[in-house]
């Protein structure tokens, strides 16, 4: 009887991501605090920042005001995706070099099987350090690298000895791991779940682990708890994917007053539906499903989706939908706070269909057109040339 190895799987994590592409690019900027995201003075946020910039109290979603006030002395730059984009993309062809089984879950972190690596590349430790060392031969970025039992504890092995670091988690070694963790490191658990803990007296995940069950269902419910009650066992899926597109592809902006202006939203549409276009034709990309999100004063958020009738990534026809979807009465004449738009539905597989449009119209031969405009955007700036398009009045 042949023996199974144990189940291992890698969770790498780029460290700072954004930031760190900046700062490799441009030496003034090593060792100074850098921020990537809104600019100062917006209702945006922090997408990410540099290690200088974590002394201050920064950190990913801040308020991009916070962040000024706490660090004023920060370099302020706004994302260039393309080229994040560029730069994911090879260290996610480094991670298939390592194993053929790679899950991408964001453009700057991935789950890994390494199950059965050992003969191939060694001890969990030296596949870890192999797969830190191509990580920054390829692209000069570092890598903090975690390996465990399960999803759950290779994220957390990650998140454990930042940055450029590497944790290796036994299967045996799961319980003492966990134990002196903040019940917070554990998935899915958001600030309400969190206060409703500590009142309990639960502040670490051994505290988790001796709660009694029937005190976690009376508290959070049966599913939640059970969820809980696991996760401080280190009890988790080890699935990993094949490698598959990320779900959705989507760009939103906050405004600083309440807009209420029609053409001036539909102008911000314009904008977020070629960022989104952009972003999916360099990830090789088509989808069906447009997505509309538009929040109102009070946090009052609405999702609209329409699914086309041919997948597309260009940036005409994802605008058109995202007008059609604003043209809904419910979503006119308010101040809108936020909007946004979004792609996805890459497989194919939608439960509905909706021909807005010519059923023919995600065939276009003008692919050759929107590669130029990559080009010259790329080269000059995002904004820098438009297409020449009139959509359509909503209604």
């Amino acid at each position: 009887m042949t023996h199974k190895p144990p189940r291992r799987v890698m969770h790498v994590d780029m460290d700072a991501f954004f930031a760190s592409v900046e700062q490799r690019d441009d030496p003034s900027l090593r060792g100074r605090p850098v921020v990537v995201g809104a600019r100062p003075g917006g209702r945006g946020v922090v997408a990410t920042c540099s290690y200088e910039a974590r002394r201050y109290g920064l950190r990913s979603a801040m308020p991009i005001n916070e962040a000024y006030r706490r660090c004023p002395q920060a370099v302020y730059l706004q994302p260039d995706m393309a080229r994040y984009v560029a730069e994911s993309r090879r260290v996610m062809a480094v991670l298939q070099g390592v194993s053929p089984v790679v899950e991408r879950v964001s453009i700057d972190e991935a789950y890994v099987d390494v199950s059965g690596l050992e003969k191939l590349f060694g001890t969990p430790q030296q596949i870890a350090e192999l797969t830190r060392r191509r990580i920054f031969e390829a692209v000069r970025l570092s890598a903090s690298v975690g390996i465990g039992p399960n999803r759950l504890i290779a994220k957390l092995a990650s998140d454990h000895n930042k940055p450029d670091g590497v944790t290796v988690v036994e299967a045996e070694q799961v319980m003492e791991f966990l134990a002196p963790m903040p019940v917070g490191n554990l998935r899915g658990i958001g600030a309400r779940t969190l206060r409703k803990l500590e009142d309990l007296g639960v502040r670490s995940v051994a505290d988790l682990r001796r709660c009694p069950q029937d005190l976690l269902i009376a508290h959070f419910g049966a599913a939640a708890a059970a969820r809980l009650h696991a996760q401080s066992r280190g009890v988790a899926s080890h699935a990993v994917g094949g490698g598959g597109p990320r779900k959705s592809i989507s760009r939103e902006t906050t405004f600083n007053e309440d807009l209420s202006d029609w053409e001036q939203l539909r102008a911000v549409l314009r904008e977020l539906a070629a960022d989104v276009a952009r972003q999916v034709r360099a990830e090789g990309l088509s989808g069906r499903v447009v997505t509309l999100k538009i929040r109102f004063d009070g946090f009052e958020t609405h999702t609209r989706q329409v699914t086309l009738a041919m997948p597309t990534n260009h940036d005409d026809l994802i605008l058109r939908a995202a007008l059609e979807l604003a043209s809904d009465p419910a979503l006119r004449n308010r101040p809108v706070r936020l909007i946004g738009v979004g792609l996805s539905g890459w497989d194919g597989e939608n439960e509905r269909q909706l021909d807005l449009f010519q059923p023919e119209a995600g065939k276009r031969k003008d692919d050759k057109l929107y590669a130029a405009l990559d080009q010259v955007r790329a080269r000059f700036g995002q904004h820098s040339l438009r297409m020449g398009m009139k959509p359509p009045r909503s209604r």
